[in-house]
């Protein structure tokens, strides 16, 4: 089991990474949570979780062993793979999705793209109890932004990774910008999108 990379941060898009370690180049899936903390840094550690699948070994990375904790612990209630996981950790910080499910809000859950009234009922009955037991401390600073276009290619990357249809992505992304201008982060542009969509 790969438990963390440490190293040079080669290629960041809202959705993955990919981390030189030592002439290794490794790809690891990430939340939106993750990429707004890990923000421009040349020499990164990420929390790692590694999902096999008979075709296919992927990596998940977590700039905090909290998030990493948050995910492992999603991911075991039932219909809840690991990609539903990690957009529900793009959808709300760990912070707030350990409070929704503290305060059994299932519908904040179900706001969430791919979580139905059951799974949300699931993931409330599996994880409030383990959750109340914890504390969480975690902050989301804001990242910097690039230019326009930049920042919708990839808000439009990210979303059709989580699995939006294109001209749903393109419409969202778009009447956010028109909303907000250029004052708009990546991280909050896509989670908007995400509820317009």
């Amino acid at each position: 089991m790969i438990a963390f990379l440490k190293g040079r941060l080669v290629h960041k898009e809202p959705t993955f990474v990919i981390v030189d370690v030592n002439g290794v180049g490794y790809q690891a899936n990430i939340s939106l949570q993750t990429f707004s903390e890990i923000k421009d840094q040349e020499n990164i550690m990420l929390f790692t979780h590694l999902n096999i699948r008979e075709d296919a070994h992927v990596l998940f990375g977590f700039s905090q062993e909290s998030e990493k904790k948050l995910f492992q612990q999603l991911i075991s209630v039932n219909g809840v793979g690991p990609s539903t996981a990690i957009v529900m950790l793009s959808y709300m910080n760990s912070q707030e999705l350990k409070t929704a499910i503290v305060q059994e809000n299932a519908g904040a859950l179900q706001a969430i793209k791919g979580i139905g009234g059951k799974t949300a009922q699931r993931v409330i009955i599996e994880l409030k109890d383990k959750l109340k037991k914890e504390s969480w401390e975690e902050s989301i600073p804001s990242i910097s932004l690039g230019p326009h276009n930049t920042l919708r290619k990839e808000a439009l990357s990210a979303l059709l990774t989580l699995g939006l249809p294109k001209a749903t992505a393109e419409k969202s992304v778009d009447s956010v910008l028109k909303k907000s201008g250029n004052t708009i982060t990546l991280e909050d542009l896509v989670k908007q999108a995400l509820k317009n969509a």
